[in-house]
């Protein structure tokens, strides 16, 4: 993986020095990871005029192989108790001859943001953008494989809730219970918070777990994922508790699984962004569920759960080939219940078997 980060890191330097800025500072989290490996929390990366430096606040502690940072790095500790790695980096790469250095204002506080300007005056501060962000998006075959196994993680995790008696269990708990499982399988932890959503609930996007228990009749309505190696994808299914499901439900999933499947075809290479999510959309537009729709069809994933692209009515952009993105439409209707069918694909072109699915429990409407 050296050679792969060491790429990386030169792809955003020659960035860098097309914007005028002889070095780079990377504070967010998921950029340093991305671009250095597993580093030690508050961890900063230095793109320096003539050596790149891992700065962190204090000494790194001894690591096995998959959660070590790039050994090619140098690191450096910030010297004193709670010194800022950030504040730090900028002195170096002011002592190293550098007159510019590329920050993520976006990132930065204000106050952070005044801290380096004292520490280094005669840098110049200029912003590197999203420049990080955007070598993210397409991914390398390592980060799917990343993806890949995690997707695995999590259907198994939700193929064995499934198996078990659910009437009268919480949706807290059964919250607990599949990121135990996630854990259990070999997953770093879960993705993020996993939804679990029963009857009336199942209505709210968004819901957070409640103590309110499973009862016959209910949707239940399951969003969770499994982070695997720092990345981390995403699957949701909804389900009917009882043997006999209401004709309105059946109808609604219906609907819902046709969009969800309009978006998921929809996903090839130099596809616009904004067309997959109208795929998804007019489906569920022309049954007249627009006012209970989300705001986006589906969004990229990787080090973070919610990256570019996003799959809105306004986002301009194409999709390029390996690019994992979410295919999630849902119809909630509040105070009685909704579906959410979510799946992490690939875009894939056409002659490679177009988009590829990771996620790949079940679509039918079960009744458990």
């Amino acid at each position: 993986m050296s050679e792969v980060y060491a790429l990386r890191r030169t792809r955003l330097r020659e960035c860098c020095n097309a914007g005028g800025s002889a070095a780079a500072l990377v504070t967010r989290p998921a950029n340093v990871r991305y671009l250095a490996g597993p580093a030690p929390e508050g961890a900063v990366l230095l793109l320096g005029p003539a050596e790149d430096f891992l700065v962190c606040a204090a000494p790194a502690e001894d690591r096995s192989g998959q959660h070590r940072p790039d050994e090619a790095l140098r690191m450096h500790t910030a010297p004193g108790t709670g010194g800022d790695p950030a504040v730090e980096a900028a002195g170096l790469a002011a002592a190293g001859g550098a007159d510019s250095l590329a920050v993520e204002e976006h990132h930065l506080t204000v106050t952070r943001h005044r801290a380096l300007g004292s520490a280094a005056p005669g840098l110049r501060l200029a912003d590197v953008g999203g420049a990080v962000e955007q070598l993210r998006v397409v991914k390398d075959e390592e980060e799917i494989s990343c993806l890949r196994i995690g997707a695995e993680i999590a259907d198994q995790a939700l193929g064995e809730l499934l198996e078990s008696i659910l009437v009268g269990r919480t949706e807290r708990h059964l919250a607990l219970e599949l990121e135990r499982r996630l854990v259990d399988h070999g997953a770093d932890g879960p993705a993020f918070a996993t939804s679990v959503a029963t009857g009336p609930n199942a209505g709210r996007p968004g819901h957070h777990p409640t103590d309110r228990r499973v009862e016959e009749g209910d949707f239940l309505s399951v969003c969770l994922g499994a982070a695997y190696r720092g990345y981390r994808c995403e699957i949701g299914r909804t389900f009917v508790i009882g043997t006999a499901p209401a004709d309105w439900q059946i109808d609604l999933y219906n609907l819902v699984f046709a969009a969800q499947r309009a978006g998921r075809e929809s996903l090839v290479p130099g596809a616009a962004c904004r067309d997959v999510d109208r795929a998804a959309r007019q489906v569920l537009d022309g049954a007249g569920y627009a006012a209970a729709l989300p705001a986006l069809t589906g969004h990229g994933v990787g080090l973070e759960i919610d990256e570019d692209p996003q799959l809105t009515p306004g986002t301009m952009g194409k999709l390029d080939a390996c690019v994992p993105v979410t295919v999630e439409p849902g119809v909630h209707l509040p105070g009685r219940g909704g579906v959410r069918i979510d799946d992490t694909l690939v875009v894939r072109p056409e002659a490679d078997g177009g988009p590829e699915l990771l996620t790949i429990t079940t679509k039918e409407l079960l009744a458990l």
